[in-house]
């Protein structure tokens, strides 16, 4: 078992909270089952992600989980895009849930330098 509590992590608890932010955000009734669904199941998968990495066996399998944290962060950000583009967001949304992703990220990358010498 990876010797790491997810819950423990700085990432973790950021991505958790941004992901709370998400699914807060009101778009029109015609994108419930489109941008709003991918949306919310990107920004989820971030810590999901991370979560599940700890459960597993091996490290190498962990930093598997933790690029796959690290893919949704980068799809989470054209989805942003989109839905500011589109209207959906306001820009004060988009910037401020831009500001979180990029912490997020930041520190997700930074972590995983340090288990990757």
């Amino acid at each position: 078992m990876v010797n790491v509590q997810y819950n423990k992590l700085g990432f973790y608890k950021k991505s958790y909270d941004l992901s709370l932010l998400i699914y807060k955000i009101e778009f029109p009734k015609h994108e419930l089952y489109g941008l709003q669904s991918q949306i919310r199941r990107c920004a989820t998968s971030v810590p999901l992600n991370v979560a599940e990495g700890t459960g597993r066996s091996t490290m190498k399998d962990f930093k598997s989980f933790l690029y796959n944290a690290l893919g949704s962060c980068r799809e989470l950000e054209v989805l942003l895009k989109l839905a500011f583009d589109l209207n959906y967001i306001k820009l004060e949304t988009y910037t401020h849930l831009n500001k979180e992703l990029y912490e997020v990220t930041g520190k997700l990358i930074n972590y995983m330098k340090t288990i990757n010498p």
